[in-house]
């Protein structure tokens, strides 16, 4: 099994640190490359740049009263769950579809229908076969 993960590029997990600028201050943000790689994706889909997509994010969490006291994981959030929902088939990685034009209301009701669903299998698997440790 950690061959799978071990076996990867080794660029995936070596951080990178990029300075940019939020509402005039400047910050700087420390992500894995693998990050960097899946913010540009999503990036892409909307025709932004990645500071611009970092931004428009920071300010809508802003927007919706987010705590943002730990931004950096914020977007490695956002990234895990943009790989979830494609993983899931809620979104199309192949497609060049914004993000921004993406029914979300749905597809957050889709995503918290199928994490019960994962959740209520993981629990009954745990309660029916003995640990393996």
């Amino acid at each position: 099994m950690c061959q799978l993960f071990i076996g990867a590029d080794q660029h995936l997990w070596k951080s990178r640190t990029k300075s940019l600028r939020i509402d005039g201050v400047v910050t700087s943000i420390r992500l894995e490359g693998f990050f960097w790689d899946t913010l540009s994706e999503i990036a892409f889909r909307d025709d932004l740049t990645v500071t611009q997509l970092i931004t428009r994010l920071y300010f809508e969490s802003m927007d919706a009263d987010h705590d943002l006291g730990n931004f950096t994981s914020f977007l490695r959030v956002c990234c895990s769950r943009y790989l979830s929902l494609a993983a899931d088939q809620k979104i199309d990685r192949l497609s060049m579809t914004p993000i921004t034009d993406i029914d979300a209301k749905t597809v957050l009701h889709q995503e918290s229908l199928a994490r019960a669903e994962r959740k209520l299998r993981f629990t009954s698997s745990q309660n029916t076969y003995p640990n393996k440790h």
